[in-house]
């Protein structure tokens, strides 16, 4: 069986590729849509190498075994085969889930930008055209810092000096615009929760308490009303079992993403603006198991076997 380099899944070429369109892409002026297409392709590039880095195999398309033994640096014997990974956004997904520092907000806005240049290369739209650059730069340079950091690679040695400067600037600009909204937001609900008068607001802490309590969720008090509320999120470790007296407990590692207190009304998505609120801690989430609800087993009794020296 013949070897094959599998360049096209290669980490290091994949992120050298990255490289030459950040190259391209800076080119261009930032309010140029042109700017905006390019910086979608790279950022497209640093996540297959991101995955790939991981192993090759991740990017292989699971819809023949072929892709698969390809990734692994074979060529299949297979007549006329043609290696298929898996398509971008499956790319992103699974490398949230790898990488606990590529949240949720990161993974939501790269699925959105490589949405624009979908929609601009195959449908015409000029989905890049008229995008401010504050509204995008800051984010996707933390996306990208994020996968480069995954690559070992820093970002002076991927950008340039000057413009490794100038995205650590945006990123750290667009922290502090997101505090300030972030803490007015709350400072705002507050007012409102002190306006209602003490009849009201005990019903809404009584029905926040039992709301709490039947959603899923890490319960934590709410920044503007004190009330039990909930944040919500995505694992950020791989689940680690014990045994207890009767139950099997599961123990992983949580990262918010979004945050709802049922009380005050106040809503807030994203762990940059969870963060400045102060209710983005990483938390554990703790499930109780029966053995048979662990392994799933239909009917205990469907395992037990009949004891033949039992009399008759």
């Amino acid at each position: 069986m013949t070897e094959s380099k599998t360049d096209s899944w290669d980490s290091d070429a994949l992120l050298a590729k990255a490289q030459q369109y950040a190259e391209v892409m800076n080119g261009f002026s930032k309010d140029d849509w042109q700017y905006g297409l390019w910086s979608s392709l790279c950022l497209e590039l640093l996540a297959r190498a991101a995955l790939a880095k991981v192993s090759p195999t991740l990017l292989a398309d699971l819809g023949n075994w072929h892709n698969i033994y390809y990734s692994l640096g074979k060529i299949p014997n297979a007549k006329k085969f043609v290696p298929k990974s898996v398509g971008i956004s499956e790319v992103i997904r699974r490398q949230s889930e790898i990488d606990s520092h590529f949240d949720t907000e990161l993974k939501d806005f790269c699925l959105l930008h490589v949405e624009r240049r979908n929609a601009e290369l195959h449908s015409s739209e000029p989905a890049f055209d008229g995008l401010k650059p504050s509204a995008w730069l800051p984010t996707f340079f933390r996306a990208c810092n994020v996968l480069l950091d995954s690559l070992s690679v820093l970002p002076e040695e991927f950008w340039g000096a000057d413009e490794a400067k100038l995205a650590q600037e945006m990123i750290d600009a667009a922290k502090d615009e997101t505090a300030k909204a972030v803490l007015k937001l709350v400072a705002a609900h507050n007012t409102t929760w002190n306006g209602k008068d003490e009849t009201e607001q005990k019903t809404l802490l009584a029905q926040a308490e039992v709301w709490a309590t039947r959603q899923a969720g890490h319960r934590v008090a709410c920044p503007a009303c004190g009330t039990t509320a909930l944040v919500n999120g995505d694992p950020v470790s791989a689940p680690q079992q014990s045994m207890g007296e009767d139950l099997i407990v599961e123990k992983q590692d949580y990262l918010p993403s979004k945050f709802e207190c049922i009380a005050c009304g106040l809503k807030i998505a994203g762990l940059s603006h969870l963060s400045a609120a102060g209710v983005g801690d990483i938390y554990v989430q703790t499930s109780h198991y029966t053995p048979s609800e662990f392994y799933e087993l239909e009917d205990p009794m469907d395992y037990w076997e009949d004891d033949n020296n039992e009399p008759i």
